[in-house]
């Protein structure tokens, strides 16, 4: 929340400045942040104040209920497992074929062991980099949520103003693409949660730092939060 209110003072910030409107101003400041300094690289760890760890964005009541088992119980059945010497997909495809645990919620398990056992830090990917990401479940089938960022007419009612260009997609699974003409892109996963409701999870990956990440991530759970009532409002849920 803190971030997404930074976030919104930048842009009106930029429009008592420039005399923008509203999403010119937040344009500007997203394609920004999407392009990478022409400075020296450098070592750039998040802080706790910018990225947030999974075992506290996701409730270990929330894990249980999803998985049958808490963040500490699958911790320790990883650590059994020797996890800490494998690879983030065969960590999750661990999970998947010996916990029978579904596929988004062995990511994000395994995202959150790889944390807590100093695999990667918060906001940041195992193998070095960074990316944001956010979430939202949406009382609309999975074809529906799918095609709201497909189809770029739809995705034009809630993601205005940004060039998104479509790399592969399968539906109702999954959609990547380049962002804003790159070198940033978005990968982008659906799951069905009963008949008429879904969940969307969004990685935007390629990042320069943690504050860009940070940026971004209160972006998406900004936009997340407007395609859901975009979506739910509407009258046809088909």
């Amino acid at each position: 929340m803190t971030n997404q209110r930074s976030f919104k003072t930048r842009v009106r910030a930029r429009m008592e400045k420039t005399g923008e409107s509203y999403t010119t101003a937040r344009r500007h400041l997203i394609n920004r942040t999407a392009t990478p300094a022409a400075a020296p690289a450098r070592d750039v760890s998040p802080s706790p104040a910018s990225a947030a760890a999974q075992t506290e964005r996701i409730a270990d009541d929330l894990v249980r209920a999803r998985t049958g088992r808490g963040w500490a119980e699958w911790f320790e059945l990883l650590d059994a497992a020797g996890a800490t010497e494998r690879t983030h997909t065969q960590i999750a495809r661990h999970l998947v074929v010996e916990h029978e645990v579904a596929g988004w919620w062995a990511q994000s398990i395994t995202v959150g062991y790889e944390q807590a056992r100093g695999l990667r830090a918060p906001g940041q990917r195992r193998g070095g980099g960074f990316s944001a990401g956010a979430s939202r479940t949406v009382a609309v089938p999975v074809v529906r949520l799918f095609g709201a960022f497909a189809d770029e007419t739809a995705r034009a009612r809630w993601l205005p103003d940004v060039e998104v260009r479509l790399r592969t997609a399968t539906a109702p699974r999954s959609f990547r693409a380049d962002w804003a003409g790159g070198p940033t892109r978005l990968v982008v996963g659906f799951e069905a949660v009963g008949e008429s409701k879904a969940r969307v999870s969004v990685s935007h990956e390629k990042l320069t730092g943690a504050e860009q990440a940070a940026e971004l991530k209160a972006y998406w759970r900004e936009r997340l939060a407007a395609l859901k009532v975009l979506l739910e409002s509407d009258g046809d849920h088909r």
